[in-house]
């Protein structure tokens, strides 16, 4: 089923369509709203999250890890927030990869807007944008811990590359924990607020990021 004017695809929990990872977790959404190439929800994905607020050092790491990530076939999952999850996204369509979007949001609109252009990207090149809301429902506060869910639930592990101590992308860590999936973090400068949560994580038993090609013969070996 599909909106005739935003082409926006509706899957309902009991549908073939429905991703099968994200079947595994608690508090499942009903319901996903989706804009782009609906078979990418139920390959083999990895999520980057991470501080909106990134120092340069995020910029480039989170851009390199999805970038070889996707050259590999490994669809990238992040929020299309500002920051790290704009680099998540932009590495992957650098290696004209397949990258969702999970978005707190109806789909009729993009936020921020100055990632319209990414989201464009993002569809033309098989890629997808997934919501939980309807079209009408507004980026609201509430709602982003909530998405948060969907972003781990859809992939087999998440990576945390930049965080502080309390931030949205430890959320997901957590999430990704409850869920059974693998929680990765990227070493940060022990002098940066912005590495205080990343650090903290691989001090409570995170797999570090060091190669890329640990994370993708991990995947090959359990999916």
């Amino acid at each position: 089923m599909a909106n005739k004017d935003l082409m926006i695809k509706e899957i309902n929990i009991d549908d073939i369509e429905y991703p099968n990872l994200l079947s595994e977790i608690k508090n499942k959404p009903k319901k996903l709203y989706v804009v782009g190439n609906i078979e990418i929800l139920r390959r083999k994905a990895i999520s980057i999250v991470g501080a909106r607020e990134c120092t340069k050092y995020g910029e480039i790491v989170a851009k390199k890890l999805a970038y070889n990530l996707a050259k590999q076939n490994i669809v990238i999952v992040s929020g299309l927030a500002r920051g790290i999850d704009k680099y998540a996204h932009v590495g992957a369509i650098e290696a004209e990869g397949k990258t969702i979007a999970v978005v707190a949001h109806g789909l009729d609109i993009i936020y921020p807007k100055e990632n319209l252009e990414i989201a464009r990207k993002i569809v033309e090149l098989g890629g997808a944008i997934v919501s939980e809301y309807p079209v009408g429902i507004k980026p609201e506060v509430k709602n982003f811990p909530a998405r948060n869910r969907i972003i781990s639930g859809l992939s087999m592990g998440t990576i945390v590359v930049e965080a502080e101590k309390k931030s949205g992308a430890l959320i997901t860590a957590n999430y990704a924990l409850e869920q059974g999936r693998n929680v990765y973090a990227v070493p940060g400068n022990v002098f940066s607020k912005k590495s205080e949560g990343t650090n903290s994580l691989l001090k409570y038993g995170a797999e570090p990021v060091i190669d890329v090609n640990d994370i993708i013969k991990q995947i090959n070996i359990y999916y």
